[in-house]
């Protein structure tokens, strides 16, 4: 497996939002009706298995030292081979390397996966957020990325 950047613009990249994006529609009965896509804001690591972008993860810079997580995917087929775990390590380092100390991140009720991962890969739970606040699904997280001395 290879962990590479991707511009918003790259065409794998778009497919695996867009099939992330409809995966969650259909998870959460269609009751959210926005459709959002590749932000422009954000930054990409893509998971390349056989030649074929399989999973992605965004990074995106909320403010102080504070990043955020965005669009982890991972398509159905590959799913339980780890690959969200170590995207998820990935993004880390990615956050690191672009000086944030923290990182949050939201997820649907519905995803009790997702939840899983973050909370056994040390994400606390925190209040809702930003944009989440008025959503009644949604479930956020935060890490510290600061290593104690």
């Amino acid at each position: 497996m290879l962990i590479q950047s991707r511009p918003s613009t790259d065409p794998e990249l778009v497919a695996l939002v867009t099939a992330q994006q409809r995966e969650l529609r259909e998870a959460d009965g269609g009751l959210d009706g926005q459709v959002t896509v590749v932000r422009d804001d954000a930054r990409y690591l893509v998971c390349v298995v056989d030649g074929r972008a399989v999973a992605c993860g965004g990074l995106q810079a909320l403010g102080d030292g504070v990043g955020e997580i965005k669009r982890m995917y991972v398509r159905p087929a590959h799913r339980g081979r780890g690959i969200a775990r170590q995207l998820l390590l990935a993004l880390e380092e990615f956050a690191r390397a672009a000086g944030h100390r923290v990182l949050r991140l939201e997820t649907g009720t519905y995803l009790p996966a997702a939840i899983g991962l973050y909370a056994s890969a040390g994400y606390d739970r925190i209040p809702v957020y930003g944009e989440y606040v008025d959503n009644p699904y949604s479930v956020c997280f935060e890490k510290s990325l600061t290593v104690p001395a």
